[in-house]
Parts: C-alpha cells; structure tokens; sequence
C-alpha cells in the first residue's frame, strides 16, 4: 500500500485565467506540492492556456480536481487556511507564512491533511468563504500594493512550507556547495601564484621592479579571496598556458 501523501491542497476558488492556474501547477512543482483542486473556473475545465502555462507540471494539471463547490473541495481536509491581505468581519487567528508552514508541517506530522485557500484573481475570498476556513494566511506585503497574482501568492506560500520542512532550510538547496569541485589545495594555488608570476615577469609586467612584492602579495591576495576549488586552479592554469604560448615577448 503506498504511503499517504499529507502536503497541502491548493484550492482556487473561482479562478479566472487559465493562464494562472497553470502558473499555480508551476509554482506548486517547484516546491514539492502535487494536490490542485478548482472551484468551479471560469473557462472550464480542461483548459488550454493552463496546460501550456504549467511548463513541466503537466503532472499536476493532468491530475487536477474541479468541484462546483467550496465546500465539497474542502470536504476530506482537517485543517484549512485562508489566504487573504485585507480587513475581514470574520475573527480568524492570523499566522505569517512562515509560521503557518511550521504548523502546517506540525499538523501533517499528526495525520492531518491542510488546504490552503486562494481567491479569485479580481477580490480574493469572500467572507463566507474565509468562515470556512481555520484560520487566515497573510503575508507581510506593502500595504499599497498587498494584492499579488495568484500564481505568485502560491509560490511564497509553497516556498515557505518546503523550507518549513529542513531544519536547516537551506539544505533543500539542489546545487549546493558539497557538489562543487573540492577547494584546491595551498599547494595547487601556489603552484598558480608561481606560473601566473613567471608569466608576468616573461612580459615585464612588475614595474618598476622595486615594487614587485607589492605588487604580487595584491595580486594573491585577489585571488585567495576567491576561495578557489581544484578545477578552478586547473582552468586558470590552461588559461595562462595559452597566453604563454600565444603572446608575442616583449623585447628587452
């Protein structure tokens, strides 16, 4: 049997453009959410703008759930949250995204199955909408400009709950500095230092010679700041082995 998955639902309500949806499915797959659900869209369902908007989330589009009501939407979740920036009559505890993430994952850690809830591109929610929610979702935009494009509300929503899930919330990062080449060793940078300087000297470059130490004690340290890795020193050294070979000497 396989596992359950317990991340988020992203519920749209009356969504317009299709070409939002299929931003939404993008957004939900950069940050591992796969459960798109839609109150009854605008345009229908399937939709052509949202398949071509989803880049490669066709799996999320593919497997897309359309409801004509909130509340059937809803239905098998055990917590829900409504995002919304403006004043409402409903009094909702209100949580930022990142603490939101942090309960979100402490409720799946329980069982339980969260949704979040977005609105329609031109209002948001309505009240009757946000009242059957638990609670609200905000974030910390400038008041002046605090609507976003559903597309983009999705994104920072889902963004904060993967982070939410490290507890270093950088070691989600795919490309991280442990996959790079090692950092060189003194020696291969020495050996650089050496070949780069030989070059110089080759074409009188440390002028006048009395401030030769100077001038390369500078020029290590530009380059020790780089914290160079192995293949870095390698390709430095191609580099100046071609400029050896290719550059005319000056004569004496």
């Amino acid at each position: 049997m396989s596992e359950i998955d317990l991340s988020p639902a992203v519920i749209l309500c009356e969504p317009q453009m299709g070409e939002n949806i299929g931003a939404a499915a993008r957004a939900m797959a950069n940050f591992g959410l796969s459960d798109l659900r839609l109150v009854s869209p605008r345009d229908g369902w399937p939709n052509e703008k949202a398949e071509a908007n989803a880049a490669k989330a066709q799996h999320i589009i593919a497997k897309t759930r359309v409801f004509e009501r909130l509340e059937d939407a809803v239905a098998d979740l055990s917590f829900v949250y409504a995002t919304t920036a403006r004043d409402r009559d409903v009094t909702k505890a209100v949580r930022g995204p990142v603490q939101a993430s942090r309960h979100i994952r402490e409720l799946e850690g329980q069982g339980a199955r969260v949704g979040l809830l977005f609105g329609r591109e031109r209002w948001g929610l309505n009240n009757d909408e946000i009242a059957l929610a638990d609670e609200i979702l905000t974030l910390p935009v400038v008041p002046e400009y605090a609507s976003l494009n559903i597309a983009q509300a999705v994104l920072v929503v889902a963004y904060e709950w993967r982070k939410a899930g490290f507890e270093d919330p950088d070691a989600a990062i795919p490309f991280a500095m442990s996959e790079r080449s090692p950092l060189a060793t003194k020696d291969d940078v020495i050996h650089m230092f050496e070949h780069l300087e030989r070059l110089l000297d080759e074409r009188h470059f440390f002028h006048p010679p009395e401030k030769r130490p100077t001038m390369v004690r500078n020029l290590r340290a530009i380059f020790q700041r780089q914290q160079l890795t192995a293949q870095e020193v390698r390709t430095l050294r191609g580099i100046f082995s071609t400029l050896e070979k290719r550059a005319p000497k000056v004569e004496e």
